[in-house]
């Protein structure tokens, strides 16, 4: 499949992971849920983000934004934040919570990024799709719709897995069927992305990579933080040029 040619009627979406995400919607602002890691290094993220980009009256986008942990973050500080997804579920989650905790200018929608890169192509200063690429059917499609989105000179932000052994041990049958920290089959070992693809995907869709960051999980004391080893779990800073 050739960059942006994914569409809302689900070309670019993997069914069977919207309906994952959709019947663990509930769970997402439970800190001690299936979804605590994403709340453990949404703090190391974000400050990721803004030391790069500062995020204060920025507009920023977050592909595959799901409960709006990270879009909720980046408008609290400062930001005006679009959180899209296709998981309809997820998004009500984010709406609900955003109702309740008076989370200043962050609203959500239901639509691809291809589809929004063709209604709003460079509108946004900043844009991160965090935890996503590994879950779609054609990740090329997704960099190149969010390299569309972003005005030049902005920032794009992804995180996702390594297709590394390490990655499999401790992200798959470490986290999923050892500690039980995410349920069996939350990820595919296959659909995982190597930091140079996904550098081959941004520099094809006209993205300079900045900065890499791995994340970095300590078993004993249970807490993250941001190191050089990218073999696991990984962020990617690129840049559009002017």
């Amino acid at each position: 499949m050739s960059a942006l040619n994914a569409s809302a009627n689900g070309v670019n979406a993997d069914p069977a992971e919207l309906a994952k995400f959709s019947d663990l919607a509930h769970h997402w602002w439970d800190t001690q849920s299936e979804f605590a890691p994403l709340h453990a290094i949404n703090p190391l993220r974000l400050h990721w983000i803004n030391s790069l980009a500062a995020l204060e009256d920025k507009r920023v986008l977050d592909v595959g934004c799901g409960g709006g942990i990270l879009a909720d973050a980046m408008a609290r500080k400062g930001a005006e934040v679009l959180g899209i997804d296709l998981a309809g579920k997820s998004l009500k989650v984010a709406q609900l919570h955003a109702l309740e905790a008076q989370t200043p200018r962050v609203t959500y929608r239901e639509i691809s990024a291809e589809d929004l890169a063709a209604e709003q192509p460079g509108s946004f200063d900043v844009v991160t799709c965090m935890e996503m690429l590994e879950h779609v059917p054609d990740p090329a499609s997704i960099v190149a719709a969010c390299a569309a989105l972003v005005k030049p000179g902005g920032w794009v932000f992804f995180s996702t897995l390594n297709r590394h052994v390490k990655a499999y041990m401790l992200a798959v049958v470490g986290a999923e069927y050892v500690m039980g920290m995410l349920p069996r089959g939350t990820h595919e070992y296959a659909k995982f992305i190597t930091p140079s693809e996904l550098a081959g995907f941004a520099r094809h869709a006209g993205l300079d990579v900045q900065a890499m960051r791995g994340l970095e999980y300590n078993p004993i004391y249970k807490r993250y933080k941001l190191g050089n080893d990218t073999r696991v779990n990984y962020m990617m800073a690129t840049q559009k040029a002017t």
